[in-house]
């Protein structure tokens, strides 16, 4: 059993890319509270964009990145579930119409103009297209080798990690909206897909990626239990996952009905008037 060489990624790039993201929010974050006195731009806001950055560090910055690429897909997998689903959502959480008011406009063109496609359901696509494919052997073991297609496999995966949380948590209303069950259905349906995925590699005997049969094996595991691992560990995140969002959009559709039926009774009181 090899010793890990257990170090933190230090690149600049990353490093300043961080700071850039943290400057940016903050800037507007601090903007919005003055120009709404604190309306759209609260302490939970913050929150969500604190645990965003704690996501993104631990994916890119901490031993995870080094421990996934030199001796375990676990770690890897780790990286992909911090990259593509917990970063993204806990960015968008963090983020308003207020906040995002300088690109506000921008954004409603941009959903003008991709017409049909500015749907809810064609993130939902982008999520499988760009989980799956990055998970193809060939693509997968790719991107080991190589810094350049790495990085873009990391930009695919929080590009699906937002183009699926979007539609959901909307910090700027898109025109077409989920509406009753939908919303229930739409997250179930990415969530069991990529679920899917985590039970084969669980239970699964053969080694899927050969990159991880050539590495010093640590921790006492072999390449197929790391394997099964690995696939444990995004079942059971996209399990949890979906049960907290599920309980979001029930207390979220309970608070959308009360609020209608108190519309209904002022519009009634006004009319008897």
């Amino acid at each position: 059993m090899t010793h890990p060489d257990v170090h933190w990624n230090l690149s600049p790039t990353i490093l300043v890319a961080l700071v850039l993201y943290a400057g940016i929010y903050l800037w507007r974050w601090r903007a919005a509270r003055r120009e709404e006195g604190g309306r759209g731009a609260g302490p939970l806001h913050l929150l969500a964009f604190a645990a965003a950055l704690v996501a993104l560090t631990a994916a890119v910055v901490s031993p995870i990145d080094g421990l996934g690429g030199d001796y375990l897909f676990s770690m890897h997998m780790l990286q992909h579930i911090l990259l593509g689903d917990l970063a993204p959502v806990l960015l968008l959480l963090a983020l308003s119409r207020v906040i995002m008011r300088p690109a506000t406009r921008r954004l409603v063109s941009v959903e003008r103009a991709l017409g049909r496609f500015a749907h809810p359901l064609t993130g939902l696509f982008l999520w499988f297209a760009l989980i799956y494919v990055w998970h193809v052997p060939a693509l997968y073991d790719a991107a080991i080798e190589s810094e350049v297609v790495h990085a873009l496999e990391h930009a695919s995966f929080f590009t699906a990690g937002l183009a699926l949380w979007w539609p959901l948590v909307q910090p700027v209303p898109m025109r077409r909206r989920m509406t009753g069950l939908w919303p229930f259905a739409y997250i179930a349906a990415a969530k069991a897909g990529l679920a899917g995925l985590g039970l084969y590699l669980t239970w699964t005997k053969g080694l899927v990626y050969d990159h991880y049969e050539t590495v010093p094996r640590i921790w006492g595991m072999t390449a197929i239990e790391d394997q099964n691992v690995g696939g444990a560990m995004m079942m059971l995140e996209q399990s949890v996952v979906l049960l907290i969002a599920f309980v979001v959009l029930f207390v979220r559709m309970l608070a959308q009905s009360e609020a209608d039926e108190q519309r209904r009774e002022r519009l009634e009181r006004t009319q008897a008037a």
